[in-house]
């Protein structure tokens, strides 16, 4: 079983938010799988199906964004395999809106829902998919700008990268995360 996670924060005022594009991911992945997000639990909110011939679990936490950890270790524990068969969604601001990097492991890089991740964890080794979001202009502060929303003129574009993201992951789990990193990773260049 491979369990998919977008992060985001919980309630409406995020919806549409920079640092909600996980939950979105996660939206659109359930809608093209036919899998209906209808399990809530105290920490997430999952639905399981079948993509690519395996069986997934879909989540998005319901802690907010710096305390993601929680809700992937009730995963983890209710439905077992090892961090490699976990992949993480998130928003990344050293990305432009557009261009998406999937990685087998790595840091936090300054991801507060990346670093309780790994703090739940306590390891690194876990694949993740991170989508542009682009950096505040000069001078803007990072909090503001990834609890702000995208612009009319990023939102086609961020539409497009999330189709993208569905399809690389259709890739990493109808063949390899090699393969889906050679192929998606120069997707908006």
């Amino acid at each position: 079983m491979f369990i998919i996670v977008g992060l985001g924060n919980p309630g409406t005022k995020y919806n549409a938010t920079r640092h909600n594009v996980g939950f979105r991911f996660i939206d659109l992945l359930a809608k093209r799988a036919e899998i209906k997000l209808n399990e809530r639990r105290a920490k997430v909110v999952l639905g399981q199906g079948r993509i690519a011939g395996q069986d997934v679990v879909l989540a998005k936490p319901r802690t907010f964004m710096n305390n993601s950890g929680e809700g992937i270790e009730y995963l983890i524990a209710r439905f077992g395999g090892p961090p490699s068969n976990l992949l993480v969604v998130y928003d990344e601001m050293a990305l432009p809106v557009g261009r998406i990097r999937l990685r087998a492991a790595g840091s936090h890089a300054g991801h507060n829902g990346i670093r309780s991740i790994i703090n739940s964890l306590h390891t690194e080794e876990f694949p993740r998919l991170r989508i542009g979001v682009g950096q505040p202009s000069q001078g803007g502060a990072s909090i503001p700008y990834v609890l702000g929303k995208f612009s009319k003129e990023e939102e086609p574009l961020l539409a497009k990268t999330l189709q993208d993201s569905a399809d690389a992951v259709q890739c990493m789990l109808e063949e390899t995360i090699d393969i889906a990193m050679n192929r998606y990773n120069i997707v908006g260049n």
